[in-house]
């Protein structure tokens, strides 16, 4: 586009014009369009006299405007290793892909980008595959990066990489786990083999005890070569794993009658679905068409897990956050392979999930026996002694506790006198939320009560009390002559049932729900639940309640399975004595600076330290508010660094857990914790500015070493004499800091004025430099002027002395020719005159 002046925007053409002897010329020739759509003719043409230097200069600036100038892409080159057994269309030659997966059963299509850091990752692991089943499985790569290849411009991937697995026709089949060689692999032999064959009832039963839900199909081949429902059930089970890359169920086909009766399967064509907590079932093939997709969906629909295997992706993602959610977890870190035959760490586990789901003294048609539901059964009862009226009276109530049990969910035979502890212990919680019922019962007689546990629905006792006047109570023992007596909790060889976890689930209002996951992997999640940085055992297990914010960490794992027995009991019962765990920083290296770094490890041992008066500061690194009053922290600090008996001390919150006791919901927030009077600690006010002498009254206000002395009496004048010259050195140095900042102001208002000083010279000196720049130009061009008019001088004295040169050579000339005809003239004339003498008369 070109503009006209006055004449609005243009458009047109430019010619190049030259001739000999002339400059080359610029021809604008313009039309404008009026504002009704028509074109007009506008006087706009014109000739500019332009150096042949500049107009190629002028040409290159105004032709590379009218197109963007973009650098043409690096060609591609194999991504994969030559000698690998991957066909690598690194081109991007996507309509090469349908003709190779015609060639094989099974394809392996591993869609990539060069620059991408997980397909770089993920190669080598596709490498090892490979060269493991090439024989079965065809590995094709393309690069769907490049913008000429047809990949880029059919696929729309929303990351890379990404795997699509086909059987046969059937597919794609997404890969979604991590990109490890062992799980690629597993996942493949999946693909290639989505049945598992079961010919014995060995097989059968080892494939229906595993944790992941079964579901069986029986079909006679005898009858015929390859049933018509073999290959529907064939399709739901890649339809499963297209569904679900983790195999949640697995599939298996029975080809004998006698195997399949023992399931109490006889009929042709059936489909089975083994469940562990509840009936198995058939599909009814009465109510849903025999189709893959319904065989698939009626399977997830009645689907039951025990274990499920958490695989967080990697990138941003909310899996953790959505089953932990749900409830209480146990998170088992194992080190898990793939390609293993046997996993007795995920049996154990499998073993316990199932204990805790279902008691193990039901039958197997989950109804009690009928002889043991009529034995009787020994009292499960405990005396109980409610609190006296008032502080003098000596009048209690006496009742005796009593713990029943429907005919629903039997108790466990007792072994020993004394009831299970998390039985009797939840009958006593039932039972001291309704003291109102009992404590003000005057009876000399027994009165009885019927009470329904609100810990589990099968559950009631029964309360039957009586008043008595107790005699004064006796001296207590010494602690020396106290029998040594077993925590509670604690299981011991006479009631193995406290260290049992059978039926859990429904015994308790606690719900704990079973993760797995690989610590190879996922080792860094262990780390921040607090398992140590030595990765040699790779083995751990926390409980992580969410909705209640804690979690719990099994310290001892030599001995899985009973220490996680016993680790799940203890969590489940009414009163856990179980402990938070706190996760904290590591101890800094250096003890001796101005401020106390604390930690989780180190809080008690410094906060509560009874001899020292502690403030301590809460901050996190993501607290904009903390860091302003750094400056304020660490001047109180220089303040009192000779005062042994007080500590100024910060925790960083966000990095270090406390006890909830101690924990602040806003920040930044400081608690002084005095000497000796560590429950006494005192918050500063949230309605007071954080400065120093507010920080300094709040001190002397609260601190028991300011306000007392050593023997613990109130100090004398001495005492006040310190503080007032602590006070007036505190004044003494705010007045300085003011003196500072009038010196710094007026040097401020100095440099101001200087700055304002130079900018007008520099002012000056620009209009000056611009005046002598415009002089110098004109200058420049007098001086060129002279130049050119002398050198035209110049060249016309040039020329005279060259007129001047010829002139004398030819003067030079005439005078020779002068003196050769004066030559010639004279004999001529000699002979003239004897000849004129001759002639005269002689008169004498």
């Amino acid at each position: 586009c070109l503009t006209c002046p006055s004449r609005g925007q243009l458009t047109g053409h430019l010619e190049w014009r030259s001739s000999a002897g002339t400059a080359g010329g610029v021809v604008v020739r313009a039309t404008a369009f009026g504002s009704e759509g028509h074109s007009m003719r506008i006087n706009c043409v014109g000739t500019v006299s332009l150096e042949p230097a500049v107009w190629r200069l002028f040409t290159l600036s105004f032709c590379s405007r009218a197109k963007n100038v973009v650098a043409p892409a690096r060609p591609p080159v194999r991504f994969f290793s030559p000698d690998a057994p991957v066909m690598d269309l690194f081109l991007g030659q996507l309509e090469q892909v349908d003709r190779l997966r015609s060639t094989s059963d099974i394809s392996f299509i591993f869609f990539y980008a060069p620059w991408c850091a997980h397909s770089i990752a993920a190669r080598d692991e596709v490498q090892k595959v490979a060269r493991k089943l090439s024989k079965e499985v065809l590995f094709i790569a393309v690069n769907c990066w490049w913008s000429q290849g047809k990949c880029r411009k059919r696929q729309n991937l929303y990351q890379y990489p990404v795997v699509h697995l086909f059987y046969r026709r059937f597919g794609p089949i997404e890969y979604k786990g991590p990109f490890a060689a062992a799980y690629v692999e597993k996942f493949i032999q999946r693909v290639i083999t989505p049945v598992t064959y079961l010919p014995t009832q060995v097989m059968l039963q080892d494939f229906l005890s595993y944790h992941e839900s079964g579901v069986v199909g029986y079909f006679d081949f005898n009858a015929s070569p390859q049933p018509p429902g073999y290959m529907i059930f064939l399709t739901s089970a890649l339809q499963a794993l297209k569904k679900d890359f983790q195999s949640a169920i697995r599939f298996g086909v029975i080809t004998s009658r006698q195997v399949a009766e023992a399931i109490s399967v006889r009929e042709d064509e059936t489909i089975y679905m083994h469940r562990h907590f509840n009936t198995s079932l058939i599909f009814p093939r009465s109510e849903r068409n025999f189709t893959a997709e319904n065989i698939c969906s009626w399977a997830y629909e009645h689907s039951e897990s025990i274990l499920r295997w958490l695989q967080p992706p990697g990138a941003k993602s909310r899996l953790l956050e959505q089953e932990l959610s749900k409830g209480p977890a146990l998170l088992l870190f194992v080190p898990f392979d793939p390609l293993a035959p046997h996993q007795p760490l995920i049996h154990a586990t499998e073993g316990l999930g199932q204990t805790t789901s279902w008691d193990a003294t039901w039958e197997p048609s989950g109804l009690p026996s009928l002889s043991e539901s009529t034995a009787p059964k020994p009292p499960c009862c405990n005396t109980v002694v409610l609190p006296a009226w008032h502080g003098l009276t000596r009048v209690h109530n006496v009742c005796e506790l009593c713990l029943n049990q429907s005919i629903g969910v039997r108790p466990n035979a007792v072994l020993a006198p004394r009831c299970p502890f998390y039985r009797m212990e939840a009958a006593l919680d039932s039972f001291y939320l309704r003291q109102h019922t009992f404590s003000h019962l005057l009876a000399h007689h027994v009165a009885c009560s019927y009470i329904i546990s609100t810990y589990s629905p099968f559950s009631h006792y029964s309360a039957c009390c009586k008043t008595l006047s107790l005699p004064m109570p006796a001296p207590p023992p010494a602690p020396e002559a106290l029998p040594l007596t077993r925590a509670p909790w604690e299981p011991t060889d006479s009631d193995p049932q406290v260290a049992g976890i059978a039926g859990l689930k429904c015994r308790t209002n606690k719900t704990l729900r079973f993760y797995l996951l690989d610590s190879h992997l996922h080792w860094n999640f262990a780390v921040r639940l607090g398992a140590q940085g030595d990765e040699s055992q790779h083995l751990f297990a926390a409980i992580v309640n969410l909705p209640d914010e804690v979690h719990y960490v099994l310290e001892h794992r030599e001995n899985l399975a009973e220490n996680l027995e016993r680790f799940i009991q203890n969590f489940s019962v009414v009163y856990s004595p179980l402990k938070r765990h706190l996760v904290g920083a590591s101890m800094p290296k250096s003890s001796d600076s101005l401020i106390r770094e604390v930690t989780t490890v180190s809080f008690f041992s410094t906060v509560m330290d009874p001899e020292k008066d502690v403030l301590l500061f809460y901050y996190t690194q993501w607290c904009g508010f903390c860091t302003v009053i750094n400056h304020v922290i660490i001047q109180l600090a220089r303040l009192f660094q000779g005062n042994g008996k007080f500590v100024v001390a910060r925790i960083n919150v966000a990095e270090n857990d406390l006890p909830w006791e101690f924990m602040v919901d806003h920040f930044p927030v400081f608690l002084l914790f005095p000497s000796n009077r560590k429950h006494a600690s005192v918050k500063f006010p949230d309605d007071l500015p954080i400065t120093l002498p507010n920080l300094v009254r709040f001190i002397l206000r609260h601190s028991s070493d300011v306000q007392r002395g050593g023997d613990g009496k109130w100090a004398g004048p001495g005492r006040s004499a310190l503080l007032e010259w602590e006070l007036r050195r505190l004044r003494g140095e705010v007045q300085a800091l003011r003196h500072a900042r009038e010196r710094l102001s007026r040097q401020l208002s100095q440099l101001w004025q200087e700055k304002r000083r130079l900018a007008l010279h520099a002012q000056t000196l620009e209009s000056r430099n611009g005046e002598l720049q415009k002089q110098g130009r004109r200058l420049e061009e007098l001086y060129q002027e002279k130049n050119r008019q002398l050198l035209d001088a110049v060249s016309k004295l040039q020329a005279l002395a060259d007129a001047s040169e010829s002139l004398l050579s030819e003067n030079a000339l005439l005078k020779i020719l002068l003196a050769s005809l004066k030559e010639k003239a004279e004999p001529e004339k000699r002979a003239g005159d004897g000849a004129e003498e001759a002639a005269k008369p002689d008169l004498s």
